[in-house]
């Protein structure tokens, strides 16, 4: 009974969302590097981890992009988004395949 005295009404829950979640970005920070250390780093850091997972990775590797790239088109991962930040670091948005 409630506290009014009626019956209460039994009330099931389908799906509860936990909308103050973010999704997880892995950071792999190569600035300092030159090719194909950076290359490397990324792939080392990113081993093992489940497809889909958002990655951000820092280069100031001249070379990068077009290393990058190739990685991408060679297993498949998203490019998203590149973004150049202050003192030459570019900051690439992927997602792994």
């Amino acid at each position: 009974m409630s506290l009014v005295g009626r019956p209460l009404k039994k009330v099931v829950v389908l799906r509860v969302f936990d909308l103050t979640e973010t999704e997880e970005v892995m950071q792999v920070d190569a600035v300092g590097l030159l090719c194909p250390l950076p290359i490397l780093r990324l792939k080392k850091r990113t081993a093992g981890l489940p497809s889909g997972t958002p990655v951000d990775f820092f280069t100031d590797d001249p070379s990068g992009r077009r290393d990058l790239e190739s990685l991408c088109e060679l297993v498949g991962h998203e490019l998203r988004a590149v973004d150049e930040l202050a003192d030459g670091v570019i900051l690439y948005r992927l997602r792994l395949a």
